[in-house]
């Protein structure tokens, strides 16, 4: 099949670990990746943020095409909106254009839906629509720190009732689109976000410590990913201040990611709050900011740790704790969404309240005091990690989607594409 993935903001060209850089640009780059070694063609379509950008690039044999909408800057998400009438419209040019054409749509992120769903409605090529995270469901648990606008609700209702297919990346996913979207169940197939086998493997816990230089007698709680505040990370320095002063245990804290390699507190102001939290729990000295490492370093940093910690109050998927359990490392996650789903409680690592450091502590100490027990979970999350959060599966489950989809809408002669004037695309981004 010929496939297009839309990114908006997240491409999978991007390094992972900056504010808005994460999960959904390592989502969309494997994706690709695992679509072309099946021997589909594939093409990323995301926003071009530099000026120095070509039209196309290659990632691995994926066309990676950066759109000319909005400046050739970076700029927040939550600003993107007004742009994407220029995004659609260069899709459908460029979409008319290709000699072969695509035979589905995936978007990803609900900016990236509104501009798929005015190339489904002037080349009628069928729609598949990945959120990576909800409006609504975004809403209740950031409040006022929500950036988005409200015509966001709007944008999601369409998609949820005109995609063809929606993709959701775990339970709760599913169930938030039926409660706050009315979604038609038979409309929704659940596939999670995975890990790359060729990425992340346990490397030994001594020999990792070697390489990063840390100290292989003190027991290391491991904080990887995007430094922003609904992650959580405030919550794990707070947990690590109970152990010590409730539990008169010590840990070490690293807290990988930010803007920039160095950690850097003006590139990265989370980081200077999260100081100012340690300092208050009394475990400044026990917390190291590593800044934002390559990919190709992180299965040092999930196997160097005792535990990996996440502990957001809101996550759709979290890609971070399927990494940490790929290297061996039992995990500790908060119990919501799809952590929920990929961390088997008392058996791959524990589940615990979001904001709450003392259950986290509890949880710290047990570990602590039973290294047999964190290695158990550690070989108990591998072998889940392996079994049903591979990139490989994630890329079979969606090409059947995609067949599946495309045998929902015929597409549309080239007569007929070319017969649909563009004058149609501004006035639909309007609705």
């Amino acid at each position: 099949m010929k496939i297009a993935l839309i990114s908006e903001h997240a491409s999978p060209l991007a390094v992972a670990g900056g504010v808005d850089s994460g999960g959904q640009n390592i989502y969309v780059a494997n994706v690709a990746r695992e679509l072309v070694a099946m021997g589909h063609q594939v093409d990323v379509f995301t926003r071009r943020d530099r000026a120095l950008l070509p039209v196309v690039s290659d990632m691995d044999g994926v066309r990676v095409i950066h759109v000319p909408a909005g400046p050739p800057m970076q700029l927040p998400k939550e600003q993107l909106l007004p742009v994407m009438d220029e995004f659609a419209a260069f899709l459908i040019d460029f979409f008319r254009h290709e000699r072969d054409p695509y035979q589905v749509i995936h978007a990803n992120f609900f900016m990236s839906g509104l501009a798929a769903l005015r190339v489904k409605d002037a080349l009628g090529i069928p729609l598949v629509t990945t959120f990576h995270a909800l409006g609504r469901v975004r809403r209740i648990h950031q409040g006022a720190a929500d950036g988005f606008p409200d015509e966001r609700f709007a944008i999601e209702d369409e998609l949820v009732a005109r995609s063809d297919i929606v993709v959701a990346e775990c339970p709760q996913d599913e169930a938030d689109l039926v409660e706050h979207y009315r979604a038609d169940r038979s409309r929704i197939q659940i596939v999670p976000c995975g890990f790359d086998a060729d990425e992340f493997w346990p490397v030994d816990r001594a020999t990792a410590r070697d390489a990063l230089g840390w100290r292989k007698d003190e027991f290391v709680v491991l904080q990887l990913g995007r430094l922003v505040q609904r992650k959580g990370i405030d919550n794990v320095v707070r947990g690590v201040g109970v152990l010590k002063q409730a539990f008169r245990a010590s840990a070490r804290l690293y807290v990988v990611g930010g803007n920039s390699d160095a950690p850097n507190e003006l590139a990265t102001p989370e980081i200077a709050r999260l100081h100012g939290i340690a300092r208050e729990c009394g475990v400044e000295q026990q917390t190291t900011f590593v800044g934002r490492r390559g990919r190709a370093q992180l299965r040092y940093f999930y196997s160097a740790a005792d535990v990996f910690v996440t502990t957001p109050w809101y996550e759709p998927f979290g890609i971070t704790p399927v990494e940490a359990m790929a290297c061996g490392t039992p995990v500790i996650g908060a119990n919501v969404g799809g952590i929920r789903y990929s961390v088997a409680d008392g058996v791959t690592g524990f589940l615990v309240p979001p904001r709450d450091p003392g259950a986290l502590a509890e949880r710290l100490d047990q570990l602590r005091r039973d290294p047999g027990l964190g290695r158990r979970m550690g070989e108990a999350g591998l072998a889940r990690a392996h079994a049903e959060f591979t990139w490989r599966g994630v890329g079979n489950s969606l090409a059947a989607i995609y067949a599946r989809a495309a045998c929902l809408v015929p597409a549309r002669t080239e007569a007929e594409q070319i017969a649909v004037p563009k004058r149609a695309v501004a006035g639909a981004v309007q609705r």
